[in-house]
């Protein structure tokens, strides 16, 4: 089996591509051993000394790692987990995953309408482009003209995220939407 390995722009994570569907559905973010406690390829990449987060997307999992390690140390490590796994498995079998770490969110439910519109850009174009960065977006609500996003995976903790939701994400909404002034990040 060969893994595809691809920088993201946040230098702390890495997106590994296995050339097969990794969840069948949605994305599953983890990012802490505690929340991967029931999903085993998760908790086996957190085995990994360094590992400070994982994230399933439909085709690829980005690992996020600490500051004190180095990739050229976990990469090959990684890749040694990502490949053990599915010689034996089809996809990555995710038990038990609280809904703040899978997605898509919950909708809003003021606003539906608006709410609506919002996800709908989301999902045609901003969650595409935020996954060939190895990341997510999901979408938590819409109250007085604010949208509040989670930024998840390579996304979650990267130094140009705060750029990407005010120049890409808020000038599209704003663009498509008008009811929409802001944009914020939430945890």
């Amino acid at each position: 089996m060969f893994i595809q390995t691809e920088d993201t722009p946040n230098p702390a994570t890495q997106k590994f591509i296995p050339g097969r569907p990794v969840m069948e559905t949605g994305t599953a973010n983890f990012p802490t051993l505690e929340s991967a406690k029931n999903t085993p390829l998760a908790r086996n990449l957190f085995a990994i000394k360094g590992i400070k987060g994982v994230f399933f997307g439909s085709d690829f999992v980005s690992v996020t790692k600490s500051d004190d390690i180095e990739w050229f140390v976990i990469k090959p490590l990684i890749l040694e987990g990502l490949t053990t796994y599915f010689m034996t498995h089809d996809k990555v079998k995710v038990l038990q995953l609280s809904e703040a770490d899978r997605s898509p969110a919950a909708s809003s439910s003021d606003n539906d309408e608006i709410a609506a519109e919002i996800q709908e850009l989301i999902e045609s174009r901003i969650r595409p482009a935020v996954a060939q960065d190895g990341g997510d977006i999901i979408f938590d609500r819409f109250e007085n003209g604010i949208v509040y996003l989670a930024m998840q995976g390579a996304c979650s903790g990267c130094p140009s995220s705060s750029a990407t939701l005010k120049s890409g994400i808020e000038n599209m909404l704003r663009y498509y939407i008008p009811e929409v002034t802001e944009v914020r990040a939430i945890e």
